[in-house]
């Protein structure tokens, strides 16, 4: 905690924040401003309410105080940053960015508030780095409700890319460097973010749905249909890493894309050896990689999903 001592201008929310931390970290159950409170020995929550909704302190330069210490402590050469969603339920209307919307939290859509997180990932493990969060056309139109939720008036519209590619930038510009970038299809069908990632010369590996079209040297396709097009030999039988039953092994096949430009663009293909179920994915990477490569960097992906 001494690392952010300096980001708080009053010593009580400087105390309450090693509180909460504490017990976000603690076996609770269920964390949230009443059940750490209560584990904190306080009566009421309004002292975490406060700190969370109207105290003083410098929150975008902790997250950048975290994400420094997250690389010192987990620095990999070949660390991948994991771009996903994660969204919390709510009952009301007030709180910034709520509507009703699809949520991996309750695996349906519900009255939620959204974020886009950016985790490191490597070999010595994995921490989220970076946040933004998801406000959605139905708040940067309504000026007002904007302004009442502590936000500005002229709050702009992002994607869900957009807030990715934001948060890709700023740990970039930081001075750190990943190996790679993975998402779902969420990010993987947007071309913008493709775009930006092969200008900052980072690989990525972002899945993309069945329905989704890329350039061949024979023509533009459905990744589904060029599926059905693999020949049986170019199959090969890889680790997605271990289970509790062992290596999860699939098929993989991978598909060289037709582009101008400078750099390596596959798609590559993942079968399910019981089932049959196929999984696509957009790859780039300025210089050529081995089929193991995309591999490994889909399993490790899988390790760091938020709900």
């Amino acid at each position: 905690m001494s690392r952010i001592a300096g980001r708080f201008a009053r010593v009580e929310p400087r105390r309450r924040a090693k509180q909460l931390v504490f017990g976000l970290l603690s076996d609770l159950p269920r964390k949230n401003c009443w059940t750490i409170a209560e584990w904190a020995g306080e009566a009421t929550p309004d002292g975490m309410q406060h700190l969370l909704g109207r105290a003083k302190w410098e929150a975008d330069q902790v997250r950048d105080d975290l994400r420094d210490y997250v690389v010192e402590h987990l620095h990999d050469d070949q660390a991948v940053l994991v771009v996903d969603e994660t969204g919390d339920v709510k009952k009301g209307t007030g709180t910034v960015g709520v509507q009703r919307q699809y949520t991996g939290t309750a695996g349906r859509i519900e009255n939620a508030q959204v974020a886009v997180y950016l985790v490191y990932a490597g070999r010595r493990g994995h921490a989220a780095v970076d946040r933004e969060l998801y406000v959605p056309r139905s708040w940067t139109s309504a000026p007002d409700c904007c302004r009442a939720a502590g936000l500005g008036g002229e709050t702009p519209f992002a994607t869900k890319p957009e807030l990715a590619a934001r948060m890709v930038a700023r740990f970039l510009d930081a001075g750190h460097q990943a190996a790679w970038i993975v998402g779902d299809e969420v990010y993987g069908g947007n071309p913008k973010l493709r775009d930006a990632l092969e200008k900052r010369g980072i690989g990525y590996v972002l899945a993309v749905a069945c329905s989704h079209e890329v350039t061949t040297g024979a023509g533009k396709f459905r990744a589904d249909t060029l599926a059905k097009k693999v020949p049986r030999r170019a199959w090969q039988k890889l680790s997605a890493g271990a289970g509790a039953k062992g290596h999860r092994f699939y098929d993989w096949a991978v598909i060289d894309l037709a582009d101008p430009r400078p750099g390596s663009r596959q798609l590559l293909i993942r079968r399910n050896r019981s089932t049959g179920e196929l999984a696509y994915y957009r790859c780039y990477s300025p210089t050529p990689v081995p089929l193991t490569t995309w591999c490994g960097t889909v399993k490790r992906s899988a390790l760091t999903r938020f709900s």
